[in-house]
C-alpha cells in the first residue's frame, strides 16, 4: 500500500507514458493474427498493479448494485451472487504496461445473467464500472456482453485474492487489463459514455490490444 504521495507520483508516471506513446510499436495486429499483441511480453507470474489502495471487503459485506438505464435494478449480496449461474472460462490477459499472462482459469457469473438479471432499456449503450477504491473504467455494453466476460471470483482454483480485485473482479479479456475493473462494486448501465479514471488521463476509451489502443 501506497501513500497519497507516492499514488500521486505513479499515476503521473502514467500519464507520462501516455503523453510520449511508450510501448508503442507502431504495429497492429487487427485480423488477431497472432495470440501476443504488438509491443507485450509474455510473464509466466501476475504482476500487482493498483493506484496504492487495496481494500479490504469481506464476503459478508461485499455487496454489487447493478442499476441506471435498466428495466430492474438490483443489489445482491455474496450469497444471493452465488446463487447466481456460474461458468468457467480460460483466457489470456493483456496489460497496458506490456505484460500478458496466457490461460487463466476464471469462475464466476457470466455478464450475459447479469443483463438478463437487470434488463437494459434499449438506450442503454455504456457501461460504467465501479470499485470499492474509487476506480472506475468505462465499456461499451456490447464489450461488457461478451460471451467471454464474467464477474469472477475464483482464479487458478482459488479465490481471488485482495491483490488482485477479491473478492470479485471484472474480467473482460479481449480489451486491456485496465477495463476489467478491481473490487467492483457497482454495474452501472448508461445512455452515454463516461471515460473513467485512466480514459480521462490520457488513456484510450475502448483499449483494443491487437490495435496498440494503449493511449487515447
Amino acid at each position: 500500500m501506497t501513500s497519497g504521495g507516492q499514488r500521486d507520483k505513479l499515476v503521473a508516471a502514467k500519464e507520462a507514458w501516455a503523453r510520449a506513446g511508450r510501448l508503442l510499436t507502431g504495429r497492429p495486429d487487427p485480423e488477431r493474427a497472432r495470440r501476443l499483441p504488438p509491443g507485450q511480453r509474455l510473464v509466466s507470474n501476475w504482476p500487482v498493479l493498483d493506484l496504492g489502495l487495496q481494500p479490504h471487503v469481506p464476503t459478508e459485506a461485499w455487496t454489487l448494485t447493478l442499476d441506471g438505464a435498466v428495466a430492474s435494478p438490483t443489489r445482491l449480496n455474496w450469497n444471493a451472487f452465488l446463487a447466481l449461474p456460474q461458468t468457467e472460462d480460460v483466457s489470456d490477459i493483456h496489460c497496458v504496461t506490456q505484460w500478458s499472462r496466457y490461460d487463466n482459469r476464471w469462475q464466476g457469473v457470466p455478464t450475459s445473467v447479469l443483463i438478463d438479471l437487470v434488463k437494459p432499456l434499449p438506450s442503454a449503450a455504456h457501461v460504467i464500472l465501479h470499485s470499492y477504491d474509487g476506480y472506475s473504467t468505462n465499456v461499451r455494453l456490447e464489450h461488457f456482453a461478451g460471451d467471454d466476460c464474467l464477474l469472477a471470483h475464483t482464479h487458478d482454483g482459488v479465490p481471488i485474492p485482495r491483490e488482485h480485485g477479491g473478492p470479485v473482479r471484472v474480467v473482460i479479456p479481449r480489451f486491456y487489463f485496465w477495463k476489467s475493473a478491481k473490487w467492483v462494486k457497482r454495474i452501472e448501465f448508461s445512455t452515454v459514455d463516461r471515460p473513467g479514471f485512466w480514459e480521462v488521463r490520457g488513456y484510450h476509451n475502448v483499449g483494443d490490444p491487437w490495435a496498440e489502443e494503449r493511449y487515447g
